[in-house]
């Protein structure tokens, strides 16, 4: 039986939304490449090494996800226009408890 799929909302920094479902257990930033989300590079595939997948999540969000561990505090140092609100999307996985998260991308991912 395939795993549950919950919805997500990526807005590109044109203000686009895309909003689709992604499976229980998959990180957010394989949703976006699955999905080819334009805005989400990802180009290390998801090993938390390049800040490629970041993202701006929404306030009321924000206390539903773990906090960030010291290897993304890290990577994010290495992102441009980093806000209190940066989360690197391969570091968020799916759960039910964020069915329905909004996530805003930056303009560029790349300095």
């Amino acid at each position: 039986m395939p795993p549950p799929k919950f919805k997500v909302t990526y807005i590109e920094s044109s203000g686009k939304a895309h909003t689709i479902e992604v499976a229980e257990g998959w990180s957010l930033m394989e949703g976006a490449v699955k999905h080819l989300i334009p805005g989400i590079d990802a180009d290390c595939g998801g090993a938390c090494a390049c800040a490629t997948c970041q993202v701006y999540v929404a306030p009321e969000w924000e206390a539903k996800l773990p906090p960030k561990s010291e290897m993304e505090e890290t990577m994010l140092d290495f992102a441009p226009a980093v806000r209190s609100s940066s989360r690197l999307s391969c570091q968020l996985r799916m759960t039910a408890d964020l069915d329905g998260i909004v996530l805003s991308l930056p303009k560029t991912q790349h300095a």
